[in-house]
């Protein structure tokens, strides 16, 4: 552990940062260009689609497996792209929003594969006169590609069974991301069976030709976005580690500097996805908070131990090689509206309210924390808040032992009097953040004055 002293935070009155942006007519675009894509390979599927195929059952379960089948392949790339880093996508709803469609969409990729395959069996099986499993068998067996679009649908199966919020709770946050990577192997494996035995390609040289470009085009952005770009960065920027030091609570401060890191115009509030380029930690990057507000090529991140990768950020050395893709998020002063505000931090979530609140008093804001945590001992940079002279209220102690929780519809207002007239923004656990926003909208906070901002990607 590095007893190096950190470089000086300065004053953080910077210009709004290259991925903010607030009320971006872009989200509504994007959700009405994924509609559109949607009904054209509706329209597509239609107009080849012979007149005949609705006479018999059979045919007409074929049909509709056949555009169950189309639909998944759309989305899948639309889940691809949604968290593929592009910027536009991230400049107009933010990042946590679009892993939150990816989720949704995942949950209507892996039931309109399962009803995809269930549908072409029963039809097929109809049409031929034979019993279900014969017919699977031979689908399998004759149809070009289709073992490996078997394999490939057990992979989207296995996928989306370990991202259940019931299963994805017991997995390790890198088991989960392995695990999650394979989608890209399913994704390769069924993609010939579509081209080879896709009904609506097989005479059509045109429709095959789109449809490669459709993914052609999703894996450059893939490549160009989520590669190349963070690996130009390293090599351009060269973070490292330049210190550790442990705060209280558990929790951990790194120090990252490198050559224009000013340059990204990261705000306090933001958070970036971190990968330490050393043992234990190249399997995957986390999402990291800035925990100050940024000052010229210097950034700090203040870690949780919430399980082995956070914990093991406190092992970190000075000069380890740091892969930063970002920043991310619109949880920044931009978007305080009134000259009150309330920040409400708990845990880990402590960093970007402490970033937040030293950019939004220096903007003139009338700034209030509480910080929520179970002990005194575990108010990690609750020194700090309180020695930048802002109005601090540690709230501190379990429900269990106070007999109420304290952020609640019935306490916070009481906490807090003025709580109507404030924006509220919110950062911590799940649960917490439920509690804060219900009790601010009870208040009588408008919707649009409330913010918080999901940091999990999984």
């Amino acid at each position: 552990m590095s007893t190096i002293t950190p470089p000086r935070a300065p004053s953080a009155t910077g210009q709004p940062g290259r991925s903010v942006a607030l009320n971006h007519p872009g989200g509504l675009l994007l959700r009405i260009l994924l509609v559109v894509t949607v009904v054209a390979v509706a329209v597509f599927w239609w107009t080849g689609t012979p007149p005949t195929t609705g006479g018999s059952p059979g045919g007409a379960l074929t049909a509709l497996g056949e555009l169950t089948g189309l639909v998944a392949s759309v989305l899948v790339c639309a889940q691809v792209l949604l968290t593929g880093r592009v910027p536009w996508f991230e400049r107009a709803v933010g990042l946590d929003r679009l892993v939150s469609w990816h989720r949704t969409l995942g949950t209507s990729v892996v039931l309109l594969v399962l009803t995809h395959v269930l549908m072409m069996i029963l039809g097929g099986a109809l049409l031929s006169a034979r019993a279900l499993w014969p017919e699977a068998v031979t689908i399998v067996t004759t149809q070009p590609e289709m073992l490996s679009a078997v394999l490939g649908t057990a992979v989207f199966v296995l996928v989306g069974v370990t991202s259940a919020r019931l299963l994805r709770q017991h997995l390790s946050y890198e088991l989960w991301f392995v695990v999650h990577l394979s989608v890209y192997v399913g994704i390769y494996l069924t993609f010939g069976h579509q081209i080879a035995a896709g009904a609506h390609f097989v005479g059509s040289p045109v429709a095959r030709v789109v449809w490669v470009l459709l993914y052609a085009v999703t894996a450059a952005a893939l490549l160009t976005w989520r590669v190349i770009l963070p690996l130009v960065d390293v090599v351009r920027h060269a973070p490292r580690v330049t210190a550790v030091l442990p705060e209280a609570g558990g929790m951990t401060s790194v120090w990252v500097s490198g050559s224009g890191l000013g340059d990204l115009g990261a705000r306090a509030g933001q958070f970036f996805l971190v990968r330490f380029l050393v043992r234990g930690h190249l399997v995957s990057a986390h999402p990291y908070s800035l925990s100050v507000a940024p000052a010229g090529d210097h950034l700090r991140f203040t870690v949780g131990a919430l399980g082995d990768h956070s914990s093991a950020v406190a092992r970190l050395r000075p000069g380890t090689r740091v892969l930063l893709e970002g920043p991310f998020g619109r949880f920044t002063a931009a978007r305080a509206r009134r000259p009150g505000v309330l920040l409400v931090g708990g845990g880990a979530g402590v960093g970007p309210v402490r970033a937040l609140a030293e950019e939004l008093r220096l903007r003139g804001h009338d700034v209030v924390v509480v910080h929520r945590a179970r002990s005194a001992a575990d108010l990690g940079l609750g020194n700090e808040l309180a020695a930048a002279g802002i109005d601090y209220r540690p709230v501190v102690g379990h429900r269990s032992e106070l007999g109420y929780d304290p952020l609640d519809t019935g306490h916070l207002p009481a906490l807090v009097p003025d709580l109507a007239r404030r924006d509220v923004f919110v950062c911590g656990p799940p649960g917490m953040v439920a509690t804060v926003v219900r009790a601010a909208r009870a208040a009588g906070v408008p919707r649009s004055a409330v913010h918080h901002e999901e940091l999990s990607l999984s």
